[in-house]
């Protein structure tokens, strides 16, 4: 053996791989609400391939595929509640590269649905209390406690407790994730007594309510979000959400970070959702995939006319009001219009009499149906549009830019921070984007984006550009690490 093999190991190789634990009520591939699942179920594989000891915990829901599971770990889950304790039991899933659990408790998660249920607060608080307790059963505690959400904000408040109360959670740290400041899990503070958090009244009072985001953004170490200009725009009273006063006093401890892609989901080289296959270097399949794009949706097949898409929920967020307003220049530029959504009715009413006025040009699917039409929808498509008024990161525009779909964003957000405009001087950008929060501005930059979708070799290098990006969940993954390690001790 030689010298050097023989030669002591420095104290960063003896040290004990960080160990981090994620908890969210929705992650890909259990349950899936919006982008919130893409992050919860990402991150954890994404740490683990870069040596963290990750795991997440989320809760059993009853539509999840039981398939997906693999044994029951705990039968016995002690959870102190309301003065009595009940038992749950806990699943484990293989499903991701890090292990899983899952909380079963059918009173409060099997209902058909994740949400909207007026004892929302009831059943995430039960939940945060399960998972805490579920850590003390683990071979070892978490040196993070990584929340997620409104949902996961009585997890941070537990946690807080119970290290200055247990010695074996004392030198877990907190951080808690904001993906979108205006769900704030509002519900009766008269409620916290028996939730057996009156003792921090203080910390979840806003406007005259109990706020479960606002008690966890308090009660954490370290707060992130998911791009740096959000983290900026959350500190300012339009974008705040009346939190903008907390986000500014906790400012030297909010971090910006943007989401990443899974590579391994979203990837048009070996998509099986998609009609053929292509990359960077052959973009040749695309055009079958547009071809197919448009036999889904009932539309002439007709490749050249640019598809204009768009995927998200129906909400003013997102900027369906704008949209409403150009329906009639849309689709003077010539292109078609693919939607893809589901949410309020006034929008859906929109969409419904956009596509019986002009049935061959516009294409809709009221809804959310899965994961493969998504995909369709990327990879056929030319132009991806996101208006919205706000948006926290966006996913959808990088997994445009992944499939050689070009965004056409407002300049808010983690749209601003992922989409560079494209400069035809220099063939710099991987797409178009707008900044005032206005009709006009978001048809010009359309036409923009149309003119160089026919100049063909000018096309090629955006959707190329776009591709090529490096929006991969391992340099995220990087980042955190990096942010989980500079969270000062509890102690």
């Amino acid at each position: 053996m030689s010298n050097t093999d023989q030669s002591p190991k420095t104290e960063d190789q003896n040290r004990a791989p960080l160990r981090v634990a994620i908890i969210s009520p929705e992650a890909v591939p259990f349950a899936k609400v919006g982008g919130l699942a893409d992050v919860s179920g990402a991150l954890p594989k994404a740490l683990h391939a870069e040596g963290v000891d990750s795991f997440l915990i989320l809760p059993l829901y009853d539509q999840i595929d039981r398939s997906l599971l693999s044994e029951t770990f705990i039968e016995d889950l002690e959870v102190p509640w309301r003065g009595r304790q009940p038992r749950a039991s806990v699943w484990k899933s293989d499903a991701l590269k890090a292990p899983t659990y899952l909380i079963d408790a059918p009173h409060y998660f099997s209902r058909g649905k994740i949400y909207a249920d007026n004892d929302d607060f009831e059943r995430f608080a039960f939940f945060c209390r399960a998972a805490v307790a579920l850590l003390k059963r683990l071979e070892n505690p978490p040196d993070v406690l990584h929340c997620n959400d409104w949902p996961c904000g009585f997890a941070a408040v537990e946690m807080r407790a119970r290290r200055r109360q247990e010695e074996y959670f004392a030198n877990t740290k907190i951080l808690f994730s904001i993906h979108n400041i205006a769900y704030q899990g509002f519900f009766n503070p008269t409620d916290l007594w028996w939730l057996d958090l009156s003792a921090y009244t203080d910390d979840f009072m806003l406007k005259g309510a109990a706020s479960a985001l606002k008690a966890g953004i308090i009660a954490s170490d370290a707060v992130s979000t998911v791009s740096p200009r959000y983290a900026r725009e959350i500190q300012t009273s339009e974008q705040g959400y009346g939190l903008d006063w907390l986000m500014r006093a906790r400012s030297d401890r909010l971090a910006g970070i943007t989401n990443g892609v899974d590579y391994d989901v979203w990837n048009p080289e070996t998509d099986p959702h998609i009609a053929a296959n292509f990359s960077a270097d052959d973009l040749t399949g695309k055009r079958e995939c547009k071809l197919d794009l448009l036999r889904r949706f009932g539309l002439p097949e007709e490749p050249e006319r640019p598809i204009i898409a768009i995927i998200s929920r129906l909400v003013g967020q997102k900027g369906y009001d704008l949209i409403r307003q150009a329906a009639s220049g849309i689709l003077d530029t010539g292109a078609f219009f693919i939607a893809l959504g589901a949410g309020a009715k006034e929008y859906e009413d929109f969409l419904q009499s956009w596509h019986d006025a002009a049935p061959h040009r516009v294409g809709i699917y009221k809804g959310f149906a899965g994961e493969p039409l998504a995909h369709q929808i990327e990879a056929g498509a030319d132009l991806f549009l996101m208006p919205s008024l706000y948006e926290p990161c966006g996913l959808n525009q990088m997994y445009s830019m992944r499939y050689g779909t070009v965004p056409v964003v407002r300049a808010t957000g983690g749209l601003d921070d992922t989409i560079q405009q494209f400069d035809n001087a220099t063939n710099e950008g991987n797409g178009f984007k707008f900044g005032p929060y206005a009709v006009l501005p978001m048809l010009e930059k359309i036409r923009e984006g149309l003119y160089f979708y026919k100049q063909r070799e000018a096309w090629k290098t955006i959707q190329r550009n776009g591709m090529t990006t490096d929006n991969s969940w391992s340099a995220a993954a990087k980042k955190y690490i990096q942010l989980y390690e500079e969270i000062p001790s509890p102690n």
